[in-house]
């Protein structure tokens, strides 16, 4: 429920702040005064948009913040998911800033207006005679069957299954395309496959190839080389190792004469060690060449291969060839299984479907039993309220459409005079009736659902008598069990309500302004008095008026 309402800068609201309080409240005031301007200032916190125009002064900021009562509607998951601090005292604040921007927050946090919008369909339904939309709407008329139907549990229950089913019937359809492409593609895809197989590709495998070639290649010029090196190694006249043994031989005999020479000889006799190494590895390296015109003929056929692979995958290395090749193969296996994976699913689609046909049709038959209740319930109260031959026919048939309300497809049809062949609501209703057909679903529903607080914009225009006392009846009845409001014209309904809030219009420093308070039992009884006789009241106004707040 809303507790109070503080309205800044709107229109011709200067700075407004009312409370309220549960169960009936009344609003009353002449037309013009600014009812609707506090209605609009409210639906700016309900997530309507914002206009500048609407403004008192565009160059302040307007302000208007509402409170709110929010432990009965179980929205801590909303504020969860909406990651705002939830409180059971929740206040909501629009703010329209010079520039014509707005700004919109719950609990201080920011949000955006569909957020706000959100929140704002669960707190408070705003209902006038020509916002009858809704009741023509195929969706709020399960909501309403489904509230007699106690349908709430199954319909979750429903709703989750039905997601998962879209789920396994879209895994299923990517399967099937799989499964085609695999058709069209799988004899391509196992050629390029066993291709890369056939190369029997190892990692590092082009570098040490290609080492290897230029090895082969070069075969001549290695050689020469080679016997180059070891001719200057073992040459008897000016080998290396020859004049490094001389060398030895001479400083062996300086170091026998004085052991100063001793360290030069050892490391000459070092080099000496070190270079007889080198001519035996030097040697070994010779007798291991060979010219293999065969083995080269093999290595280029190797490397023409894998060059010719890297270019057809476009790949930069082995490495990522394997990787393509090993990524293939996971699909061909994939191709392979495709058959099982696709039967397997079929088999889970198959039961899931069979659970949400079984739901589907308790909720089906939930809602038939309930369909009598409901028509009953509504044609008693719109007997009451002065449409004693309307008639309502509803009819839901299970179709096999899977819906987001289940399978069934509704008929709700209706008459409002005898001999009136019933039609579908928003071709069978005119304004008036609307209403009256609206106020006895919300006071149906307030029996089954917890409602949010209701605002009857002048919902009675043009009723008047016993109608509505009834009416006003039926709006206290409805306040026992929730917040409500009734902006009105009718003495009969002003006098049912638990408050009593006054609009008026005063001139402050030479301006209009619009003001609201709450009215005293006497003051109540003033302004009743003056609904019923006008502002020259009598006797027999304030009589009746009393009469009608006892």
């Amino acid at each position: 429920m809303i507790t109070s309402l503080s309205i800044k800068n709107y229109a011709l609201i200067e700075d407004l702040h009312v409370n309220f309080n549960d169960g009936l409240t009344i609003i009353t005031g002449e037309t013009g005064a600014g009812k609707s301007i506090l209605i609009e200032g409210l639906s700016l916190i309900l997530g309507k948009r914002a206009d500048i125009m609407s403004v008192k002064n565009t160059s302040k900021k307007c302000i208007i913040e509402g409170t709110f009562k929010i432990s009965s509607y179980n929205l801590e998951a909303f504020f969860t998911e909406e990651d705002i601090d939830y409180d059971p005292e929740t206040i909501i604040r629009r703010e329209i800033l010079p520039s014509g921007k707005s700004r919109a927050f719950i609990n201080d946090s920011p949000v955006n207006l569909s957020t706000l919008t959100t929140l704002g369909e669960q707190l408070i339904d705003v209902h006038s005679q020509h916002q009858n939309l809704a009741l023509t709407d195929d969706n709020y008329q399960f909501q309403v069957i489904d509230a007699l139907a106690n349908n709430d549990q199954k319909l979750n229950k429903y709703s989750s299954t039905l997601a998962s089913y879209k789920t396994l019937r879209d895994d299923l359809d990517r399967l099937n395309a799989l499964k085609a492409d695999a058709i069209k593609e799988q004899d391509y895809n196992a050629f390029l496959y066993n291709e890369l197989v056939e190369a029997d590709l190892s990692p590092g495998e082009l570098e040490h190839l290609e080492q290897e070639q230029k090895s082969l290649s070069n075969y001549e010029t290695i050689r020469d080389t080679m016997n180059e090196a070891v001719g200057i190694l073992n040459d008897d006249h000016i080998g290396g190792v020859q004049s490094i043994t001389l060398l030895s031989q001479k400083f062996k005999k300086l170091s026998d004469l004085n052991d100063m020479y001793l360290p030069m000889y050892e490391r000459i006799q070092s080099v000496l060690i070190e270079l007889k190494d080198i001519n035996s590895d030097v040697e070994h390296l010779q007798e291991k060449m060979e010219s293999d015109p065969f083995r080269l003929d093999v290595i280029n056929d190797k490397l023409s291969a894998i060059h010719n692979l890297m270019l057809k995958h476009t790949a930069k290395s082995v490495d990522e060839l394997i990787r393509i090749r090993d990524k293939m193969a996971t699909q061909l296996d994939v191709y392979e299984n495709v058959d099982d994976e696709i039967l397997r699913k079929q088999a889970i689609l198959k039961a899931k479907k069979e659970e949400l046909d079984a739901l589907a049709l308790r909720i089906h038959e939930d809602r038939e039993n309930a369909i009598p209740n409901l028509i009953d319930a509504l044609q008693h109260i719109l007997g009451d309220l002065g449409m004693e031959n309307a008639r309502f026919e509803l009819m839901v048939s299970l179709g096999e459409e899977y819906y987001e309300h289940g399978k069934d497809v509704l008929t709700f049809l209706f008459s409002a005079n005898k001999g009136s062949e019933p039609k579908p609501l928003k071709y069978a209703i005119s304004g008036g009736e609307i209403s009256r057909i609206m106020l006895a679903i919300k006071a149906v529903l307030t029996n089954y659902m917890q409602l949010p607080t209701i605002i009857f914009d002048e919902i009675d225009t043009g009723v008047s008598g016993e109608i509505s006392n009834k009416m006003a009846a039926i709006m206290k009845e409805m306040s026992k069990h929730m917040q409500v409001f009734a902006i009105t014209h009718l003495p009969q309904i002003a006098g049912k309500g638990n408050s009593h809030l006054k609009v008026f219009k005063e001139d402050k420093n030479n301006m209009t302004i619009t003001q609201i308070k709450e009215l005293s039992r006497e003051e109540r009884v003033v302004e009743i008095a003056q609904m019923l006789s006008g502002n020259e009241m009598t006797n027999s106004a304030i009589a009746h008026a009393k009469e009608l707040l006892n």
